[in-house]
């Protein structure tokens, strides 16, 4: 069976992409080049990419959201400082790594800034159930504050 899912190329990806990925990579170290899934191969190098802005935007609005909470969410801050700073800090840790690995992704947190910040705020809102006019609608620092491990509001 997995010989015969092999033969066909495109049906190997769309059933078992695992074993794709193996097979994929068998026929890199061969340099096999002629056998390869070229579509498939280079959609996945390119959603290698998009992982790493999705989550450096799910990671930035993350980190919004702890750092507007913790300045405007005054009932419960002594509580849960520890644990929200805690958080400010894995986030900007997590940030810091993968921005290591890809320097050129640096410009496109700048690029998503203003919308991460908005959904941070919102997911701040949700999370705080304060009012959504508690946290303001023009970020509280700039993108290079918020990345600043000393930094906090």
């Amino acid at each position: 069976m997995v010989a015969e899912l092999i033969k066909n190329k495109q049906d190997l990806y769309d059933t078992d992409y695992n074993l794709w990925v193996l097979e994929t990579v068998k026929k890199l170290e061969k340099r096999d080049l002629d056998s390869l899934d070229w579509d498939n191969l280079i959609e996945e190098v390119l959603d290698l990419s998009r992982r790493d802005k999705r989550k450096l935007e799910s990671l930035l609005m993350r980190l919004i959201e702890h750092l507007l909470i913790l300045k405007y969410w005054d009932l419960e801050r002594e509580r849960n400082r520890g644990h929200w700073q805690g958080e400010i800090i894995n986030f900007r840790k997590q940030i810091k790594r993968i921005l290591k690995d890809s320097p050129s992704l640096k410009p496109y947190l700048q690029d998503v800034f203003e919308e991460c910040y908005q959904n941070g705020r919102d997911i701040a809102y949700q999370h705080s159930l304060l009012t959504l006019d508690t946290f303001p609608v023009a970020p509280i620092a700039s993108i290079e504050q918020i990345l600043d491990e000393n930094w906090l509001p």
